[in-house]
């Protein structure tokens, strides 16, 4: 067996392991994980789009990324908003979904059920009408990737939502890399990362939360939005992985 004997469909000219000539769309990339990967993205070639419901986030981050990179505001949770950004932005070769918000934790006796269907809204549906309309503007050669977290495989007391909506992500990853196959499809689920997600939270509050999950780690410390990053720009880049789940938590699920 030779070289020869596994086809590269690279178009022509673009570096393999690169996002060179390439169109990267960044739903929910206007801070934390969504930024970063939107930044790395573009230091390796490709031309960005990011997009998120607040028109101010949405001007920072726009401002702090390369003149070529772009911005669309639109609510992620809301489908017919979905559906009428992607016919604005035509074709793309990769979609990265990291939209959320901070998730609360609830025990289940005072869960409110119709808070909990609105953290779906955004995560799972969202996620699920982003990669449904996005299909007829996917090159060929291109991918979704998704975002999970490690409430799905390690839960506790209060993380019933948490939990359920990491499930469902990765369930809907490896169902759609099968149904919408040769597009590959693919999650990185993610544990404790510094980002925005956590601004709500006094500054003190916050650094000992970090430093008490750090010590817990094998890594000995929580993770940075740009090491995060590097996962999403892994799976854009692997041509031969699909239905995967890459987990990037500083060894948490392991202790």
């Amino acid at each position: 067996m030779t070289a020869n004997d596994f086809p590269n469909d690279f178009p022509s000219g673009t570096p393999t392991g690169t996002l060179t000539g390439r169109r990267v769309v960044v739903l929910g990339g206007t801070s934390g994980v969504g930024l970063a990967t939107a930044a790395l993205s573009a230091q390796h070639g490709a031309d960005v789009v990011v997009v998120s419901r607040n028109p101010r986030s949405v001007e920072r981050a726009q401002a702090s990324l390369p003149p070529t990179a772009t911005a669309e505001t639109a609510d992620l949770a809301d489908a017919a908003q979905v559906s009428a950004l992607m016919e604005r932005l035509g074709s793309f070769d990769h979609l990265v979904f990291t939209a959320g918000e901070p998730l609360e934790l609830t025990p289940l006796d005072t869960l409110d059920v119709k808070a909990a269907r609105e953290f779906f809204g955004l995560r799972y549906f969202g996620a699920l009408s982003a990669v449904t309309a996005a299909i007829p503007h996917l090159r060929p050669g291109g991918s979704v990737v998704l975002t999970s977290g490690t409430a799905g495989q390690r839960s506790g007391p209060g993380w019933a939502v948490a939990a359920s909506i990491c499930g469902a992500v990765e369930s809907l990853t490896r169902a759609m890399a099968v149904e919408l196959a040769p597009v590959r499809v693919n999650a990185v689920r993610l544990g404790m990362v510094r980002t925005p997600l956590w601004s709500h939270m006094q500054e003190e509050e916050r650094e000992e939360m970090y430093a008490h999950i750090g010590r817990s780690l094998p890594t000995g410390r929580v993770g940075g939005a740009e090491e995060a990053a590097e996962a999403y720009l892994f799976l854009m880049n692997q041509r031969f992985a699909t239905g995967s789940v890459v987990t990037v938590d500083g060894g948490g699920l392991l202790v």
